[in-house]
């Protein structure tokens, strides 16, 4: 098998088992923790409201391109310092897990279900708000539904299945590379006065890194849904490019084919309403237990995604196999 699919393989394996335990957290804190000190950091310094916009933008793509290459910079590192031997791919894969969230994705919007079920609507805002940026407060149950699955369909391709991707492709350096992009991007890349210059660089370079696993993850979505897959991928060729973003809308609208609900629609982020368009909008809103059926749906779609990358990866090592006979 490739070297770097099994690798994101047995991280991924790492991370479903144990997730990135809080007691190491407490003792090394997280990556994603370093690298969002690095990224304050720069932008603290650099990131002046007293300079041109073009400026800001050029300073941001320095702060882009240099947390990018020291994150990837550092996976080098530490991959070619590591013994080429069953306890150095043990400790690369314990590493590269930390990198990976499907665990921690599913606990996060469980952790909305559960109330919402039992009808405590003001745990599950709490619970929501750890996990979307619109004001909870004045979500109803439909409201909170609708952002737990909105924030599963985007997050399994930003945290799951984009990482596992760039990973398999460019080993640790991809798979620390593309988080230091997603980081940045959830740190700077915001359409505000602070951020929308000096960030752009930032957000722009994360759509790039997107494309491909939004689509990989929508088609997942589908496959999951079985015998309906025709159905969901009619709603994503209909719906996903009317999304704001250009790579979001692929899953979540795939999501919402598969449950038969309606996602997105206008939010409230702060004091300002985001008019958004409905995805799968002829379907009604979500319910505390349409959020139970699509972290199945997720289960069944990252089971779908481990089969595929291990034929990947059996596949690519046949080909080196016979290229070097």
């Amino acid at each position: 098998m490739s070297s770097t699919v099994a690798l994101m393989l047995a991280a991924w394996a790492v991370e479903v088992a144990v997730g990135w335990p809080d007691r190491l957290y407490g003792w090394i804190r997280h990556p994603v923790v370093w690298l969002g000190s690095l990224i304050d950091a720069l932008e603290g310094r650099l990131n002046r409201a007293t300079l041109s916009n073009v400026t800001r933008y050029a300073l941001g793509a320095v702060t882009t391109l240099l947390t990018v290459g020291v994150a990837a910079g550092a996976g080098i590192l530490v991959a070619a310092a590591l013994p080429p031997s069953l306890a150095g791919f043990a400790v690369l894969a314990v590493l590269s897990s930390s990198l990976l969230a499907s665990r921690s994705l599913h606990q996060h919007v469980a952790a909305v279900a559960k109330p919402l079920i039992d009808d405590d609507t003001a745990r599950a805002r709490l619970a929501v708000s750890r996990i979307v940026g619109r004001d909870p407060a004045l979500l109803d149950e439909a409201g909170i539904a609708r952002a737990s699955l909105e924030s599963l369909a985007e997050n399994a391709s930003d945290g799951v299945v984009a990482p596992l991707f760039w990973g398999a492709v460019l080993g640790l350096p991809g798979l620390a590379g593309y988080k230091a992009i997603n980081t940045l991007d959830s740190m700077i890349g915001h359409r505000n006065d602070r951020f929308e210059a000096f960030g752009g660089f930032a957000a722009r370079l994360d759509d790039l890194a997107n494309l491909l696993p939004a689509r990989l993850t929508a088609l997942l979505f589908a496959a999951a849904a079985g015998r309906r897959a025709r159905d969901v991928l009619a709603v994503v060729h209909r719906d996903a490019s009317s999304h704001r973003s250009p790579n979001a809308g692929w899953p979540e609208s795939a999501l919402a084919g598969v449950l038969a609900v309606r996602l997105s629609g206008p939010r409230r982020y702060g004091d300002t309403i985001s008019e958004e368009p409905w995805l799968n909008g002829e379907a009604p809103d979500p319910s505390a237990d349409d959020i139970v059926r699509g972290l199945r749906c997720y289960r069944r779609a990252l089971a779908i995604a481990a089969a595929t990358l291990t034929l990947v990866g059996m596949m690519a090592a046949a080909i080196v196999a016979g290229s070097t006979q």
